[in-house]
């Protein structure tokens, strides 16, 4: 029983748990934020993390959905080399949201 409990031990111990990481946008995210954050998303793909890049929208911002689209899809193919899309920019009341995994390679 012992041995059996340590050898779950060290095989827990090397166990890699995927966190998800979020990210915040507003449709008016200016180039240079986006590029900044663009580098923080690709370090914690290359860590194994999921990441949720999200767009919030507030009062008049609900007129400019496609913007945040236009930016969440910007961000997915700079990060297309180190990442997979797994699910499409969706609206969910007033937020736009994208998961992206680390791809395999």
């Amino acid at each position: 029983m012992y041995e059996k409990k340590k050898k779950e031990k060290e095989a827990k111990k090397k166990q890699h748990t995927i966190q998800v990481k979020e990210l915040r946008f507003r449709p008016t995210t200016d180039d240079h934020d986006l590029e900044f954050k663009t580098r923080h998303a690709r370090e914690f793909l290359k860590s194994g993390d999921k990441v949720k890049a999200t767009v919030q929208f507030r009062g008049r911002d609900m007129l400019y959905t496609e913007q945040g689209e236009v930016l969440l899809n910007n961000l997915a193919e700079s990060l297309d080399d180190v990442s997979k899309v797994e699910s499409k920019p969706t609206m969910e009341g007033r937020r736009m949201i994208m998961i992206l995994s680390p791809s395999k390679g």
